[in-house]
């Protein structure tokens, strides 16, 4: 439900940030990965401005509408839930996915929602890259 959600909402986004911006949108409000969003005062309207990005640049530097970001999110989600041993894939899978997908550009959207990459990690029960299990 929440990729389809995304296919619909990408075609509105103009820059990466405004991609990112609706993906933390749609995913605040479902599952397990909501859950986690809005326990860490995640809410629907940005607590500071977003640094201004340049129109029409791409996470990856490529030209608007040259990127399909939702199959590359599913691609990503998919290969999340098997690293789990899951058939299916989760709200979290695909937020993770994103994080991956997006890289830095998401990690603005989570600041200006009041958050950052490790703090999502460390609600999800997932330990950010480089960290030693205690």
């Amino acid at each position: 439900m929440v990729l389809g959600m995304a296919s619909t909402a990408m075609a509105f986004a103009r820059t990466p940030a405004a991609e990112a911006e609706r993906w933390l949108r749609i995913l605040r409000l479902h599952g397990e990965a909501g859950v986690a969003l809005q326990a860490l005062g995640v809410g629907e309207a940005s607590l500071e401005a977003p640094a201004p990005e340049p129109a029409g640049t791409r996470a990856t530097g490529a030209a608007p509408g040259d990127r399909d970001v939702v199959a590359e999110v599913a691609e990503a989600a998919v290969a999340r839930a098997g690293e789990r041993g899951s058939q299916t894939v989760a709200t979290t899978d695909v937020l993770r996915a994103v994080m991956d997908v997006y890289g830095a550009c998401f990690d603005g959207v989570l600041r200006v929602h009041g958050t950052d990459r490790e703090e999502v990690l460390e609600r999800l029960g997932a330990r950010p890259p480089g960290t030693l299990a205690g």
